[in-house]
C-alpha cells in the first residue's frame, strides 16, 4: 500500500501551479550565492519532486543529480530536461536508501523535499546520515523544514501534537479520471535547537539558520513565529 505523500504525488500533473512551486528561480539564487556561483561545485537535489530546482541549477550550468520517489514527478522533469536538451540526472531513489559516499560538493533538500513527510522520527536521521556520507569533507547542505514555533503560535485550532511536533490533516488529491480521493496525512515540525542538534549529532558542524519569507530565503533575518518554513546551512 502507497504512502500518503506516494499517493500525492503519483499523478500530480498541477504540481507547478501550487503556491509553493513559485519561488524556484529566487530559491536557486540562494542556493547560488551560499555556494559562491562556483560552477565547479557538483549538486545532489535530495527529494526534488519534478525537479524544478535541478533544472534551474542545470539551466544555470551546474552538473546536478536530482532524487526522488515518485516516478511520475522524475518523469515530469525528464519532459522538460529532454524539451529544454539539458544536461542533468534525474533518479528514482528512496531518500532512506541513498547510497552516495563523498560524491556531492553541495546538497540540497529544500520545500519539504524528502526530510520530514516520513512516518518516524529515525527516518529523518537517516535522511541526514545518507546525506553526510554523500557530501565531500566540508561539503555544504542547505535544508529547509518546517517549522513548529508557527504551529504553536499561529494555528491553534490545528491537529498538532504538542509531545510529538506532529501535524495529522486530511488532503483532497485529484485523480486523473477526475474522482477525488481523500488522503491521511501526517508532517513532523521543528525547532531551530532541535535540527541544530540533530545536525551536530549526524556530525555536521556551523549550523547557521535563515528565515523562509514570502519573498524568498533570507540570511539575515532569524527564523521567526510567522514562517511556516525555516532553513539550515551546514557543512561536513
Amino acid at each position: 500500500m502507497n504512502r500518503w505523500y506516494e499517493e500525492l504525488y503519483k499523478d500530480f500533473e498541477t504540481y507547478n501551479e501550487e503556491p509553493y512551486t513559485q519561488s524556484t528561480r529566487v530559491e536557486v539564487d540562494f542556493v547560488e550565492q551560499v555556494i559562491g556561483h562556483d560552477h565547479s561545485k557538483r549538486i545532489l537535489d535530495v527529494g526534488c519532486g519534478n525537479g524544478r530546482h535541478t533544472l534551474e541549477l542545470a539551466r544555470r550550468g551546474y552538473e546536478v543529480v536530482g532524487t526522488d520517489l515518485s516516478k511520475s514527478m522524475l518523469e515530469q522533469g525528464r519532459q522538460v530536461a529532454k524539451a529544454e536538451n539539458l544536461k542533468v540526472d534525474l533518479i528514482q531513489c528512496d531518500a532512506r536508501e541513498l547510497n552516495y559516499k563523498d560524491d556531492f560538493d553541495v546538497v540540497i533538500m529544500l520545500c519539504e523535499g524528502a526530510f520530514s513527510l516520513m512516518e518516524e522520527d529515525v527516518m529523518d536521521r537517516l535522511i541526514l546520515d545518507n546525506i553526510f556520507r554523500s557530501l565531500h569533507v566540508k561539503g555544504k547542505l542547505i535544508l529547509t523544514a518546517p517549522n513548529a514555533v508557527f504551529m504553536l503560535t499561529q494555528q491553534p485550532d490545528s491537529e498538532f501534537d504538542t509531545i510529538t511536533f506532529r501535524e495529522t490533516f486530511k488532503l483532497e488529491k485529484a485523480l486523473p479520471d477526475g474522482s477525488k480521493k481523500m488522503l491521511n496525512c501526517t508532517q513532523r515540525y521543528y525547532t531551530c535547537p532541535e535540527l541544530n542538534m540533530l545536525l551536530r549529532h549526524v556530525g555536521f558542524v556551523d549550523v547557521a539558520f535563515f528565515a523562509c519569507t514570502n519573498a524568498g530565503y533570507d540570511r539575515r533575518i532569524k527564523p521567526g513565529k510567522k514562517q511556516f518554513e525555516f532553513g539550515a546551512i551546514t557543512r561536513k
